[in-house]
């Protein structure tokens, strides 16, 4: 057996950084996130973690969990077919929006919550349909709206102009400070915001606590739509 205890450790080959030993440390040891118990992709059934991505099954209106190489697949034009689309990572603050109250009234929500999105019909012969929802705590409670009530909405902002049927949605909220403040988001992010109303709300207009969870929400878009929010 060679007797190595002796020996000098091996040089660096010129030109490598030297390597911190507690920083090596720190990351061995910093937490990671790690799948829920049970939470699998929809598609292979790969463990998952809570931070996941979505594809929108289009023919049955729902949203599949997935793992990043499942989602990666269908995030090229044209993958999916006419049945499965990825929900993209997009936010943006409309600050170009204009609104009325009457045009919220047309909407027909008695909170000052909504988010509109184009649905495609599962038949690709038939044309898209205007959705209308707004977070309740029974969940999300859809009405449908004629088709030209999105150009209303979206007529006033280039930032809403290429908005991603069944995949994107305009959420909106009515504000006594800022009046009507729009984004552009996934749509997976307006069915976290209904689970936010669901499990916190209480009594009938919602608690305090429903409402700073909700202001937590909304400040989260404004960083990720990388923008300060705005001070109260």
């Amino acid at each position: 057996m060679t007797d190595v205890s002796n020996r000098s450790p091996m040089p660096l080959a010129p030109g490598t950084p030297f390597e911190d030993p507690f920083g090596v440390l720190r990351r061995v040891m910093a937490p990671r996130e790690r799948p829920v118990p049970g939470e699998r992709c929809e598609m292979c059934g790969e463990d998952i973690t809570a931070q996941h991505s979505h594809v929108a099954n289009i023919a049955e209106h729902r949203l599949l969990c997935t793992c990043r190489g499942c989602y990666l697949l269908f995030t090229v034009p044209g993958a999916g077919g006419l049945r499965m689309r990825a929900v993209p990572d997009r936010y943006r603050l409309a600050t170009d929006f204009a609104f009325t109250q009457a045009q919220w009234d047309t909407l027909a929500v008695p909170v000052d919550l909504a988010f509109v999105f184009k649905q495609s019909d599962p038949d690709p012969e038939q044309p898209r349909r205007l959705v209308a929802c707004y977070p309740s705590p029974a969940g999300a409670t859809e009405s449908e709206l004629d088709l030209s009530m999105w150009d209303d909405i979206v007529a006033s902002s280039a930032t809403l102009a290429d908005v991603e049927p069944d995949v994107e949605a305009v959420l909106l909220r009515r504000t006594p400070e800022a009046g009507f403040v729009c984004f552009l988001v996934p749509i997976d992010a307006c069915y976290e915001l209904v689970g936010v109303v669901r499990q916190h709300w209480v009594g009938f207009q919602g608690g305090a606590e429903v409402w700073a969870h909700i202001d937590e929400f909304f400040t989260d878009l404004y960083h990720r739509a990388r923008l300060q929010p705005p001070q109260r």
